[in-house]
């Protein structure tokens, strides 16, 4: 999210993008020091300050740092 993002709109779109068949999505909100980790079929997944992000089986290799971030 940027600084001027709205996040019930970002959620909202986020929401969108999985029911569309993303099958991960991250909504990083630095303000918050939060990632929301979107799967299909899941509940949504909140991070508190993650040192990292993974790809996990979608994005095999994926790693982002975050620590410098926060």
């Amino acid at each position: 999210m940027s600084p001027s993002d709205n996040l019930k709109a970002a959620q909202t779109k986020m929401q969108e993008y999985r029911d569309n068949g993303v099958k991960l999505g991250w909504l990083i909100n630095r303000q918050n020091r939060t990632v929301e980790v979107y799967r299909p079929d899941q509940p949504v997944e909140i991070l508190q300050s993650p040192a990292t992000l993974s790809g996990e089986d979608v994005l095999l290799g994926l790693s982002i740092d975050l620590r410098f971030v926060w």
